[in-house]
Parts: C-alpha cells; structure tokens; sequence
C-alpha cells in the first residue's frame, strides 16, 4: 500500500508531465461515426431471401433489374449486403412427392448464379468464408433449407445437404410434419387440441435425432416457424446456439409465427440468435389483423385459380399464387419503418443486444415491407434509424451481422 507521502509526491508530478507536452502538440478528438460510415464498415448478413423460387421458376439472374423483386447484385452493393442465405424451400403442396428432386434444383440455382457471377458472388459454408468474401468485395452465398420435409424423414439425405452446402434447416415450414410441429397450423393457445394432428412432446425421436444430426454435421438448427413446444423441446435437447433465422416478437404481432417475450429470452440463454423478419405482418398487429382479414378471400382465389390451371392442364408455380397474394396485399397500407425497428429493438432489450439480427424474408413476402424498405439497397435507413435511437456503432455491427457470425462459428 503506498504510503500518503508517495500519493502526495506522486499526484505532484502529474501536472508537471502534463507540461512537458511540446506546444505545437495537437490532440485529435475522437470523431462520431456517421450512420452511414457504419453501414459500410459493418459485414452485413441476411439470414432469408426466396429469391432461388425466382431462379427456378422465372429464370432471374442477379444481374437482371429488380422487376419487382427485393434482391439483386445492384441493391446488395448499394445496401452493401455483404451475406445472403437464400432460403432452399419447397412449396408442400405443389411439389408433393418429389421434395428432394426440388431441394436438389433449388440448391443448383444458387450454384448456377455464382457459377455465372464470379467477380461478383462466391459460395460460402462457413463465417470465415463470409469474411474471405467481404475482403473480395463479393457477396457470399449461403444456403438454409426452410422446412424439414425437404429431408424426407432421411437423415442420410440431410448428410447429403449439408455436404451440398446447406448450413441452416428451419425444421418446419407452415405444414407440420410427423415428427415436428409448426406454428402455421398448431394454435400456441391450444397445443393439444385433438382435431389438430401434433406430436406429444413438439419432437419425436426422429424428430429428435435430427437435430442431434445437425449438431454434430454444425448446421444451424432453425426454429422459425416451428410450433410454441417444439420450441421449447429443442432447445432443451440441442447441443449447439439455435437461430430464428426470420421471425419477430408475438408482443408487437401476435402472429403464431413470432416468437413470446419468454422465448426470446430462451433464445438467449441457449446463445442464439433472433434475425428479424421484414415481413408486415410479423411487423404490425394493424397490418396483421388487416391481412387475416383478407384470408378467406385469398384463401378461394387462390383455390379456383389452381382448379382453372388443372382443367386446363397447366402447372401452377410458386410465382402464380404470390400474385395472387400480392394483388390483395396491395391494398393494405404499409407499416412505417419505426414498426420494423421496434422489433428489433424489443428483441434487443428482451434478449439482449448478443441476440438479434436481420433476416428480411426478401422475394419472399409478396412485396409487403414496411414503407421505406423495397429491396436490399434500402438496409441503410435500418442502421441510421438505430442510431437515432441511440444504438452505438458496436451495438448496430452486432445486429447487422456479428451476432449471426458469432454463433456460425459456434455451431
């Protein structure tokens, strides 16, 4: 312990350090980064884009004008996306029996793209491959399987795709599977409603050693659109950090899909992350309640559109119905952007800053963002609004990417 002389002597000394600084010395002080300066510094990641349905069905190329849609080369570089996961999915009822030929041809799309673009795009599998692109200046192609059907109750074949590149499986979409259950059809209000078919735990055994099989292979386990208790199953039996990979906050919306105050806090106990989805109505109860009211309307159009195709002999694609769908959602207002950063900043007070990220859901929605948010060149306004709400430049590279980057490497 210094002694009260050595304390006296020692603050004696500091101001006449303090003069012996030369003059003509300057101090620069430090400079606040713009909002827009962190935009460009961060590694930007989104974790879902349906943009592989446009591949397939419209043959799009990344390099063609939007045309409508939300991703393509010249929005990711002005939005400097710097990561996509293009989401491998397969509409159930449209490809029924042949899941794993149209995974296949999913999967093949995004190859054929960076195949096609190479100065501009590369296949990654891994976070030191989306860092190795950053530097490149490409985008980093990632892929995520959304639904487990896509598997075929094999988990040979999810081998398979995690071989082909696929680093994320969401282990349902809105159809339930056998062994799995999903919010798009089990009410979290009545679980174990009988009429309803629904396994008793949310995971059955095989159910089960999938996502053991996804964390040994280091595929992320998604748990986006699965049901309120296979939630919670898996998360008590997985042995890695899950990820939402687009989802929101049942707070804010109460959609099924969107995620409890309670899970979100599980999410980060388990060390995961939550990627915000984009999508309205996971955004806003007005946009949410307004859309469900349109259901049944959508619901017979839909219907008598894919009578009149069979009478006709013509094949319906996922393209046909998002018309459809967007033909009525255009009649909705948008939500304004504040509505997509409060959810990610309830997310971030919920679970904490460590867990939460952006996945957008872009070509996917059927153009129903919130106002302000038509494609990817638009991710900037997401970063200058958080940094009027006071969110540090550390707190906005977590949120645009370093979190979801963080928990790629611990899977």
């Amino acid at each position: 312990m210094k002694s009260l002389v050595q304390i006296i002597l020692l603050a004696t000394t500091i101001p006449l350090t303090a003069q012996a600084t030369p003059q003509n010395t300057t101090v620069t002080p430090k400079t606040k980064l713009t909002p827009a300066a962190i935009h460009s510094q961060a590694i930007v990641i989104d974790t879902h884009a349906d943009t592989p349905q446009r591949f397939l069905d419209e043959n799009f190329d990344l390099a063609d004008p939007l045309n409508g849609g939300q991703l393509n080369f010249e929005s990711a570089k002005a939005g400097n996306l710097g990561a996509e996961f293009f989401s491998i999915w397969v509409e159930p009822d449209l490809y029924k029996d042949h899941y794993a030929k149209r995974t296949l041809e999913l999967i093949d799309s995004v190859y054929q793209q960076a195949a096609k673009h190479p100065d501009k795009m590369r296949m990654a599998f891994s976070a030191e491959d989306i860092v190795a692109a950053h530097r490149e200046h490409k985008l980093a192609a990632l892929m995520g399987i959304e639904g487990g059907h896509s598997i075929e109750n094999s988990i040979p074949l999810l081998r398979d795709y995690y071989r082909l590149g696929v680093r994320y499986m969401t282990l349902t979409w809105s159809n339930s599977l056998d062994w799995a259950d999903s919010s798009g059809v089990i009410d979290p209000k009545n679980p174990d409603d009988p009429k309803v078919p629904h396994t008793k735990e949310g995971l059955t055994e095989f159910g089960k050693d999938v996502v053991y099989e996804m964390n040994r292979l280091g595929m992320m386990v998604d748990i986006s659109h699965v049901a309120d208790k296979t939630f919670y199953r898996t998360l008590v039996i997985t042995r890695a950090p899950v990820i939402a990979s687009h989802s929101g906050a049942r707070a804010l919306s109460d959609a099924p899909r969107n995620m409890t105050d309670e899970m979100l806090r599980a999410v980060a106990i388990n060390g995961g992350v939550v990627q915000v989805n984009y999508y309205s109505a996971f955004v806003s109860q007005a946009y949410k309640d307004a859309s469900q009211a349109q259901k049944p309307e959508i619901d017979k159009a839909i219907k008598d559109f894919k009578d009149k195709a069979k009478a006709e002999g013509k094949e319906v694609t996922y393209a046909d119905l998002e018309k459809i769908q967007r033909s009525y959602a255009d009649k909705i207002p948008r939500p304004p952007l504040s509505a997509l950063i409060d959810q990610i900043d309830h997310v971030a007070k919920v679970a904490g800053i460590d867990h939460v990220g952006l996945g957008s859901d872009f070509d996917g929605v059927s153009g129903q963002l919130p106002e302000g948010i038509d494609s990817a060149a638009d991710l900037p306004k997401i970063t200058a609004a958080l940094v009027a709400r006071g969110y540090s430049a550390a707190d906005c590279d977590k949120i645009l990417g370093g979190n979801l980057l963080r928990v790629f490497r611990e899977v």
